[in-house]
C-alpha cells in the first residue's frame, strides 16, 4: 500500500475519543491513507435510538475525515427481511441528517462470497457437516470445556467441494447440511470453534428471489463485504468483540481486492426505562401493548419522530454521551433535556386547555369579541406576535380553580385575582357544581383597564394562567405519555414486561386557540405552561406530548452534586 504522506495525525475537528485517536494513529503510521466507514443494518425491523448512535458515529467520522460512508444492508437472512424495512431505514437515516455515499447490499456480493467459500474448501479450511443445528451447538462445548470435533471434519477438499456445490444447487433439504470453517474446536473464543459459514434455506430473498438456496452467515459476509467495499474502519458494538478473531481469520485466508479492514468495538447505547432488543420491541408491537413501530412510546426513530423529537436534539445527545469502551445506561432525562432545549428555542407558543372548565365573565359586554396580542416565542424576536380572540366565555384548566384552596395556592379561587396570559385580570366570584360537587362553571369579573396583562395602578397578582376563548376553540385530541416501563432498568431483574406501565398513555379531548388550526403535520408547538406537543403526521387535530416543561435532567444533576 502507498505510505501516507502524513507524518503526524491529520488535524481534525470534532470530539475526541478512542476511535478517533486510533484513526489518527492509523493515518500517521501509514496503515491507511484514507478513512471509509459503513453502517450495516439488517433489514428485519425499524431503527431505534441505539442505531442512531452508530449512524452518527459512522457518518460523522466519514464527514470529519473527508471519506465515504456506505449504507450496507446485511440482507443474508431472508427469514425476516423485507423491502419495507429497507425503505424505512433509508428514510430514517436521511431524517437524522445524513446521506449515504452509496446504498449497497450484502446480497450484491453473494457470487463473490460463494467463490471465496470454495476457495476456503480448496485450502482445507472449510468442510460440509451433515449434523443438525442442535447437535452442532451441543458439541461446541463451553468456557473451559473444549468442543467435540464433527465426525465429518476430515472429509477431503474434493468431497467437500462436491457437497458444497450440491448444497448450492438445491440437492439437500433445509438444515440437512451446513458449511463450517475448520479452525479449532478447543479455541478459547467460542466463535472460533468451527463456525457455520453457509446454511440451506429455501426461502425467497427480497432481492435475489429464488436464485440462492444457501445463504452466508453474518460472520462470513461481514468482513468480506467490508473488504470488497474498501472499508478501512469497521465499527461494531461491544457484543461483536468475540467475533473479531473470526473476522480477522476469514480475511487472512483470502485474496482481497483492497486493504484489509480493521474491526473496532464501541459501547452500545442503553437508556433508562427503555428496551432496545428487537425481540422485545417486536413483542410490544405483536402483543398490542403499543400501536405499532411508530408509536410515540417506542424508542424507534419512527416513534421519536412522531412524538416530536427533532433530529438535531438526537444528534446533540449522542455527541454529548460520546464513544466509550464500556457499556453503560444513560438517563433518558438527558435525551429529553436536549429535546426540550431545542424546542424552547424554536417552537411557537400556543394556548390549549387539556382539562377544560368554563369561565363566564359576568361583566363582559354581551357578544363582544376582542383580540389580544400574544408573543409567539420569547426566545426568538423574529417569531413575532399573534392576535388571539378573547370573549366573555373562556376555557381554563380545571386545576387552575379551587373553591376551597389549600395554603400557598395562588391560582383562581373566589375573591382572588389572577392574570390571563396576554389578556386581562379576572377575579372569581362563585362556581356552579353538579350533584357530586364537581365544578361545572366558574363566574368571574374582569378589569377592563388591565388588557395585555398589566394594571395601570401597578398592582401585582401571584399567578398567570392560560385560557382559550370558548366560541373560537379548536377541538383537539391530545395523547399524554409517561414511561412505558416503570423500572429504570427493565429486565435487569426478571422479565422486562413485568414493569410495563399500564398508564403510559392518557388521551384527553382538549380545547385549543384558533392558531392551532394552521399547524403543519409533524410541527411541534409549546402549549403554554404545559409542555411541547407534536402534531400527528396524519391528523392535524391530534397531538402527542413530546416532553414537559420541567427539566428533570437538571434536577438529577443537582441531586448528584449534593
Amino acid at each position: 500500500m502507498t505510505p501516507s504522506p502524513h507524518d503526524e495525525p491529520i488535524p481534525t475537528e470534532g470530539p475526541s475519543d478512542f476511535i478517533r485517536e486510533k484513526i489518527d494513529a492509523d493515518l500517521a503510521a501509514g496503515r491507511f491513507d484514507r478513512v471509509q466507514t459503513r453502517f450495516p443494518p439488517e433489514p428485519n425491523g425499524y431503527l431505534h435510538i441505539g442505531h442512531a448512535k452508530s449512524i452518527c458515529l459512522n457518518f460523522g467520522l466519514a464527514e470529519q475525515y473527508g471519506g465515504p460512508c456506505l449504507l450496507r444492508f446485511d440482507d443474508t437472512n431472508p427469514v425476516a427481511e423485507d423491502p419495507e424495512y429497507v425503505d424505512a431505514i433509508i428514510d430514517d437515516i436521511r431524517w437524522l441528517g445524513f446521506e449515504p455515499t452509496d446504498v449497497v447490499h450484502a446480497s450484491d456480493y453473494f457470487d463473490q462470497l460463494y467463490a471465496w467459500a470454495e476457495e476456503l474448501v480448496g485450502k482445507g479450511l472449510a468442510y460440509v457437516d451433515d449434523q443438525d443445528a442442535e447437535t452442532i451447538s451441543a458439541q461446541r462445548g463451553g468456557f473451559g470445556e473444549p468442543g467435540i470435533e464433527s465426525p465429518f471434519r476430515d472429509r477431503t477438499p474434493e468431497e467437500n467441494l462436491g457437497l458444497l456445490r450440491q448444497m448450492r444447487d438445491g440437492a439437500f433439504a433445509d438444515g440437512e447440511k451446513v458449511l463450517r470453517a475448520k479452525i479449532d474446536m478447543s479455541a478459547s473464543v467460542m466463535t472460533m470453534r468451527d463456525p457455520v459459514l453457509y446454511r440451506i434455506r429455501r426461502l425467497p430473498h427480497h432481492r435475489t428471489e429464488d436464485r440462492w438456496v444457501i445463504y452466508p452467515t453474518y460472520d462470513w459476509a461481514h468482513g468480506q463485504s467490508d473488504a470488497i467495499e474498501g472499508v478501512t474502519h469497521s465499527l461494531c458494538t461491544l457484543e461483536f468483540a468475540d467475533h473479531r478473531p473470526l473476522y480477522d481469520w476469514c480475511l487472512e485466508h483470502l485474496e482481497l481486492p483492497n486493504d484489509r479492514p480493521e474491526q473496532t468495538e464501541f459501547a452500545r447505547l442503553g437508556l433508562t426505562h427503555t428496551v432496545m432488543s428487537k425481540r422485545l420491541l417486536r413483542q410490544l408491537v405483536e402483543d398490542g401493548v403499543v400501536d405499532g413501530w411508530d408509536d410515540p412510546r417506542m424508542p424507534t426513530i419512527r416513534g421519536m419522530r412522531k412524538r416530536g423529537y427533532p433530529p438535531e436534539a438526537i444528534r446533540a445527545f449522542i455527541d454529548e454521551i460520546g464513544v466509550a469502551k464500556t457499556n453503560s445506561t444513560v438517563e433518558i432525562e438527558l435525551l429529553e433535556s436536549h429535546v426540550r432545549r431545542h424546542h424552547n428555542a424554536h417552537a411557537l407558543r400556543r394556548m390549549a386547555v387539556l382539562d377544560p372548565v368554563k369561565v363566564v365573565i359576568t361583566n363582559w359586554p354581551e357578544g363582544q369579541v376582542e383580540h389580544v396580542e400574544a408573543v409567539n416565542n420569547p426566545e426568538d424576536d423574529a417569531a413575532g406576535t399573534r392576535q388571539v380572540p378573547f370573549s366573555g366565555e373562556l376555557w381554563i384548566e380545571r386545576d387552575d380553580f379551587m373553591a376551597d384552596p389549600p395554603p400557598k395556592y395562588y391560582r383562581l379561587t373566589p375573591g382572588r385575582e389572577v392574570r390571563l396570559r396576554a389578556g386581562y385580570f379576572i377575579t372569581a366570584t362563585d362556581a356552579v357544581t353538579d350533584a357530586d360537587g364537581n365544578v361545572t362553571e366558574i363566574h368571574a369579573t374582569y378589569d377592563p383597564e388591565t388588557k395585555g396583562g398589566q394594571a395601570p395602578d401597578g398592582r401585582k397578582v401571584k399567578a398567570t394562567i392560560h385560557w382559550v376563548s370558548a366560541a373560537h376553540a379548536e377541538d383537539l385530541t391530545v395523547h399524554l405519555y409517561e414511561r412505558l416501563f416503570t423500572d429504570s432498568h427493565p429486565g435487569a431483574e426478571g422479565d422486562a414486561f413485568d414493569s410495563l406501565n399500564p398508564a403510559s398513555r392518557e388521551t384527553v379531548e382538549a380545547k385549543g386557540e384558533p392558531a392551532l388550526a394552521d399547524v403543519a403535520p409533524g410541527e411541534v408547538v409549546q402549549f403554554e405552561r404545559l409542555g411541547y406537543f407534536a402534531v400527528d403526521p396524519d391528523d392535524t387535530r391530534t397531538l402527542h406530548r413530546t416532553v414537559g416543561l420541567r427539566d428533570e435532567w437538571a434536577n438529577i444533576q443537582k441531586r448528584k452534586s449534593k
